[in-house]
């Protein structure tokens, strides 16, 4: 594997980050000497940040324990363990937020002694959101033709500062059939491990039309182990498809009333879902505003 690596994409505003599995697109707003040094700052602390995961990935791969947090030794690491443990009744690994803390991780270094507008750091699909008073983020959401708009607006007073995206189609395993759950939360570690629970709530147990395979069969160290993930899901009668999303979204609904997520949009088979926040069905009415993809 390549060590890490760092370029700006051809439009000169955003710069990539990459190692192994982790695949990072910033954009930071503000004074340019101010976004210079954030961006030096994020590629610093990129260094190490995998290299540091691995070292403590056989743990991270265990299950959380509501009332045994574990005490780890990279911040990332923590960040997992923190956005899992108020989900930890039921079965979740800190692998569930990997991707959100990272987000998150590499954003407090962007951010750090730094003075800027704006900024995202977006880890494939699951982001960390700065918004300085006043500011607002454009996001484009999967799912789209469900009925819902594909771009909404975060503001900074709406407390937003995480979006993920989860659901079988993506590049995480997923235990039920949502064809996309995006989740708004205060972070991007706490967004990510909800997602991943409500995609997972999105389903039909035991119907035919689903083709399922343990998870260790397809990666042999997978957190799920025997677990079986979705890897085809087959056509579904209306009815289907309605009691498969009011399953994850009593889900949702429940993290909501928690407080533990801001709102989630939840799309399966040409139907959708919303709770919470009615920004998730506010059209962007603005197309030159700078846009997160979620």
């Amino acid at each position: 594997m390549d060590g890490p690596q760092a370029h700006w994409l051809q439009d000169g505003k955003r710069l990539h980050l990459n190692h192994g599995p982790i695949d990072l697109i910033i954009e930071a707003f503000g004074e340019a000497q101010e976004c210079r040094l954030a961006y030096e700052q994020a590629v610093s602390r990129f260094q190490t940040i995998l290299i540091e995961l691995v070292r403590e990935l056989p743990e991270l791969r265990l299950p959380a324990f509501f009332l045994a947090p574990r005490a780890f030794d990279s911040p990332t690491a923590r960040r997992m363990e923190a956005a899992v443990m108020p989900l930890a009744e039921c079965f979740i690994t800190p692998m569930a937020a990997v991707a959100g803390s990272v987000a998150d991780e590499i954003l407090a270094a962007l951010l750090a002694d730094r003075k800027l507008e704006r900024a995202y750091v977006n880890n494939g699909g699951d982001s960390a959101l700065h918004l300085g008073k006043g500011r607002s983020i454009g996001l484009a959401v999967a799912g789209t033709g469900n009925g819902v708009a594909d771009r909404i607006t975060i503001r900074a007073e709406d407390g937003v500062r995480g979006v993920a995206t989860s659901g079988w189609r993506g590049r995480s395993f997923s235990l039920g059939i949502a064809d996309a759950v995006t989740v708004l939360a205060r972070t991007g570690a706490e967004a990510d491990a909800a997602a991943t629970l409500i995609a997972n709530a999105v389903d039909l147990p035991g119907n035919p039309a689903i083709k399922r395979i343990p998870a260790r069969e397809l990666s042999p160290d997978s957190d799920l182990g025997a677990r079986l993930v979705t890897q085809g899901v087959g056509t579904l009668a209306p009815g289907e498809v309605a009691r498969a999303l009011d399953n994850g979204l009593a889900v949702a609904e429940d993290f909501r009333r928690r407080g533990l997520i801001a709102g989630s949009a939840l799309f399966l088979g040409g139907e959708a879902r919303i709770s919470g926040s009615v920004a998730l069905a506010a059209p962007n009415k603005n197309p030159r505003e700078e846009v997160a993809h979620a």
